[in-house]
Formats: structure tokens, sequence, C-alpha cells
């Protein structure tokens, strides 16, 4: 029986490709935390854990009428972000699927009321919301690393947490042992384009508004507290700070995790920081000794 080993959530923005130079331009002499955040994430959990597979929810990915998970057996090439191309030019990504693990997910979707469709077309696009966050984390590691997208153009908090537990129950059928990566955002509202060279740095001062700054810093600290069931009680709430994709990651991750019966307190990996306006934090779920929910 498969199982869930640890989780996080965790920052993939494109400001960790940079060269450091370029970083310590951009953040008045000093190093971003999160790159730091992400080394020291490799060697204490990456480089130690016993893990099969990575699965990477990813909150780039929006795919409109179902949920797709990469299917393919490799995945290899050369990333160049449409987005942003000046940053994140032909970076090489080479790492091993998990077809089977694909396929169990995607059979999932009829018991818990949702659409997900494993695809392995060799043409599917791939994104920077796995594709750097592999760079740090998976490069030159023997693993495999899926990746699923999100709906947050047509889902909601309901529709995220379905296909959640569908994952979460594909892994639990699997004979793998998985680590579950949330990639992605706080609050994520960018400062307009005449605007945002003035709040490149990463204090989160510039944080887009004092309210996204403060609703981040309390799910942070019930984060800390292991308070999940109040973070997925005031979703509401939240999504009035526009949290990435609807924060559709960090549902679909604690939706396989258990939901509001999850007690795992997140350790920081980084500073909370500000990044043009979005809220960003590495945050990271070890598997408590009595499994991930409370009795």
């Amino acid at each position: 029986m498969g199982e869930v080993v640890a989780a996080g959530l965790l920052a993939h923005v494109p400001t960790i490709m940079l060269p450091r130079a370029e970083r310590l331009e951009l953040n008045e002499g000093k190093e971003i935390s999160l790159v730091p955040g992400l080394e020291r994430l490799r060697r204490e959990v990456f480089e130690t854990l016993d893990y099969d597979t990575v699965v990477v929810v990813d909150s780039h990915w929006f795919t409109t009428v179902e949920f797709v998970v990469a299917a393919h057996p490799v995945r290899a090439g050369l990333f160049t972000s449409d987005e942003l191309p000046r940053g994140m030019s032909r970076v090489p990504y080479d790492f091993r699927g998990d077809p089977e693990l694909a396929h169990a997910i995607a059979a999932e979707a009829d018991k818990h009321g949702t659409w997900i469709t494993a695809i392995d077309d060799p043409c599917l696009p791939i994104y920077y919301a796995t594709v750097n966050l592999w760079a740090y984390l998976g490069r030159g590691l023997d693993k495999s690393w899926i990746t699923v997208s999100n709906t947050a153009e047509t889902g909601d908090t309901e529709d995220f947490l379905r296909a959640g537990r569908a994952v979460g129950a594909a892994i639990e059928r699997a004979d793998r042992k998985v680590i579950l990566v949330a990639s992605g955002a706080l609050s994520h509202t960018f400062w307009p384009l005449r605007e945002l060279r003035a709040h490149e740095a990463s204090d989160p001062v510039h944080i887009r508004t004092p309210e996204a700054r403060a609703a981040d810093l309390e799910r942070i600290g019930w984060f800390e507290a292991g308070d999940h069931a109040r973070v997925l009680d005031t979703m509401p709430e939240y999504l009035k700070v526009r949290p990435e994709a609807k924060f559709a990651h960090y549902l679909m991750m604690i939706g396989a995790l258990g939901e509001r019966a999850v007690t795992a307190s997140a350790r920081r990996f980084s500073e909370y920081e500000n990044a043009i306006g979005t809220g960003q934090v590495h945050l990271w779920f070890d598997r408590p000794e009595n499994g991930w929910c409370r009795a």
C-alpha cells in the first residue's frame, strides 16, 4: 500500500532561476531566502527521505474541462517560458515519469465526482511551476516526477478537494512512497507594469496590499500550528485576496492528505517574501508518526 511520506507548499517564482548576481541586484544586495531554502530542502529532505515519486500540483498548468495528469515514461527537453523568456530560457529538464501512478489517479476520478485524464502526448507543454522546482530538488536524483494540472478557470474549492481526494486514493492503492508538492504562491496580485520595478525586492512591505499581507501571515501561522481546518473554513475570505490559482495547489494537496482532519504542522524553509506584489514562502509538512489525520 502506498503513502504520502511528506508534502510541501513551495514557491516557484522566476527569480530563483536568475543568476545570483541578478538576484542580488533586484533585492538591494541581499539573497532572497527562497533560494537557500530550496537548497536546504534538497539536502535535508529530497536527498535523505525514502520515496519513489514526486507528484507536483502545478498552479500554472490550467486545464478547462478536466484535470490532467502527465503520464509520460520520461519528460525531457529544453524549457523556455513564454511568460518570462529573459529569465527562463532553454532550461534543461530530464526526469522519469510514473505512468502507472498517473493512470491510477485518473481511474479514481469517477469515485470522487470529478474528471481526470492521464495524457502522455510528447508535445504536451510543461510549465515552470514544475521545471523550476525540479531543477533545485530533482536534478541528479533517480526519482520519478509527475505533474497534475488545476482547473482554476472553471473549478472551485470543492472541485480541487475532490481531485485531491482522487490523488490521495490512488497513492494509497499504489505501491508508491510519494512526496506531494503544491507548487504556487499565497496571495497573487501583481503591481501594475509602470510601478512593479519599484517593488522587486523581497521585503513583504512590497506585497500588493496590506490586506493580502495580513491574510497570508495569518494562514502561515495556521499552517505552522497544523490548523488546516481553519484554513479550509476561511477559504471564502481568503479568495478575496486572490491566492494563486484559487489556491488549487494547496487545496488539492490537502484533499489528498485528509482535509480538515490533517494536523501536520509546517516547517518554514524560507522567509515570507514578496515577488512583485505576490506572497511567497516555502512550507514543509512532515508526515506525523501516527499518520496525516487525527484520530
